[in-house]
């Protein structure tokens, strides 16, 4: 594993969405049960690193991350930033009480913030299409990342108290 090719914007904007999404992160998590806390964030990381290892490097190469297709160690702070979202999926879950009426909504709205910041990272340079791959096919990637992720956390929400009473 590399250290890194050349640390240049996309090291600098990476660190600085980490210690964002984790400021954000630690921000809120006071209002969730510690179990789903955790949960969140293991799923946000899991997630994010079984769809990258698929279509992203790995089987299907459709995108490069940072500077080259060789694994560095900004790849690792790339994959902690999915943590925070994963958790953020399940915290707005939950503050907007979404129910099987608002769950497609919620779902198409993801998907989109999920391709803004597939976006913003193709324009910071952290992820570099490749393959003929554009970013209009992350969208139902995301919607059905979104779709299993919230029928996770109804079987989750069954079973644990989310938010913590004041």
């Amino acid at each position: 594993m590399r250290m890194w090719e050349v640390f240049d914007k996309n090291e600098i904007s990476l660190l600085i969405i980490l210690v964002v999404a984790y400021i954000a992160y630690f921000l809120l998590n006071k209002r969730v049960n510690r179990q789903v806390r955790i949960l969140g964030l293991l799923w946000g990381i899991t997630i994010g690193i079984l769809f990258d290892f698929t279509i992203g490097g790995g089987l299907l190469d459709f995108y490069r991350i940072n500077d080259s297709n060789h694994y560095e160690v900004f790849d690792i702070f790339y994959y902690l930033d999915f943590g925070p979202f994963g958790f953020f999926f399940f915290y707005f879950y939950e503050l907007l009480h979404i129910n099987k009426k608002t769950f497609i909504l919620f779902t198409v709205a993801g998907a989109l913030v999920g391709v803004g910041a597939q976006w913003l990272f193709t324009w910071l340079d952290i992820i570099t299409l490749q393959k003929g791959y554009h970013l209009v096919y992350s969208f139902p990637v995301f919607l059905v990342v979104l779709t299993a992720t919230g029928a996770f956390f109804e079987q989750v929400r069954k079973r644990e108290q989310i938010l913590v009473k004041n």
